[in-house]
């Protein structure tokens, strides 16, 4: 009888090892794939909102197809191509307007490049401003495959800065959305940078609540497998994922910040959100958007955004 329940504690603790290693083999396929880019070939996965149970359940098993971003289009006005030296050489385009007011750096997000940026863009520049688009690494004509969700996607941040300040640029104003206003808020955070002001949308609270949010839109739990993904991102790209938390970023920030979020937005939550503005030191402004999700404010609210840039940059 003894030995009879021996063997089935040894047989269930077998089964529960094999379980933690497939696990642990899936979450580090997912991250794998999720921080770095692969075959512009391959069609991106659709959104999990979009996908069928049998897609959902093979994007669970085997991770999601994430194409290298290229840029689609390009500037309509005359520009200038620089390259930055950083943790990577990355690729901007610089378009300067007469008697600029500023000069307005622009930051894309999650497998984002920086021809997403041109229509923002152009309202900088109408308003008066120099404009600065950005790939980060892994993406467009910046160099590599790889993304860290903004953690050394910071460092690049401060190089643009550092590089207009060296050209006697004296009002950077620093714009980044989703990935790329986690990456300003670490930069300013890590390294000290003071830019004139800056306008972030929708930026993740942590890590580890920005990869629950992905598990949930797919209805799956998010224990252990969310757990298990930041784990395995952080160790293949080398740093410590779970304490990659903006929330804790903002605590740095003294300069004018303005933070936007759409109220439909099922990637970050209004929690996060309330927290991150509730952390920032200097004068900040919070503006919602009631019917935007986790996208381009401009395709719903362009009026109410453009009134929102343009009242900001008028203060500062």
């Amino acid at each position: 009888m003894l030995m009879t329940r021996k063997k089935k504690l040894k047989k269930i603790g077998f089964l529960l090892l094999i379980v933690f290693i497939l696990l642990n083999i899936v979450g580090f396929f997912h991250a794998y794939k999720f921080t770095h880019f692969g075959d512009n070939k391959l069609a991106r996965t659709r959104d999990p909102k979009e996908l069928t149970l049998m897609h959902r359940l093979k994007s669970l098993a085997l991770g999601i197809n994430n194409p290298r971003p290229t840029n689609w289009q390009f500037p309509a006005t005359p520009y200038q191509t620089i390259r930055l030296k950083s943790n990577k050489t990355i690729e901007c385009w610089l378009m300067k307007t007469g008697n600029a007011k500023g000069t307005v750096v622009l930051f894309h997000g999650y497998a984002g490049e920086k021809s997403s940026l041109l229509e923002k863009s152009v309202i900088f520049q109408q308003l008066g401003y120099n404009t600065l688009l950005v790939d980060f690494m892994g993406s467009g004509g910046s160099e590599g495959n790889q993304t860290t969700i903004g953690f050394f996607e910071a460092a690049e941040v401060k190089t643009c800065f550092d590089y207009l300040k060296s050209i006697g640029e004296n009002k950077i104003y620093l714009w980044g959305t989703s990935m790329g206003a986690v990456a300003i808020m670490k930069a300013i955070s890590d390294y000290a940078i003071q830019p004139t002001g800056i306008m972030i949308e929708c930026p993740f609270g942590s890590m580890y609540e920005t990869v629950c949010a992905r598990f949930k839109l797919m209805h799956a739990p998010t224990f252990p497998m969310a757990g298990l993904l930041v784990f395995w991102g952080g160790l293949q790209n080398h740093f410590w994922a779970f304490g990659h938390n903006p929330s804790k970023y903002a605590k740095q920030i003294t300069c004018p910040a303005l933070l936007m979020y759409g109220e439909l937005d099922d990637k970050v939550s209004r929690a996060e959100t309330d927290e991150i503005f509730a952390n920032l030191q200097g004068e900040k402004q919070l503006k919602t958007y009631p019917l935007a999700g986790h996208e381009n404010y401009l395709n719903k609210y362009a009026r109410e955004w453009k009134a929102d840039i343009t009242g900001f940059l008028s203060k500062f």
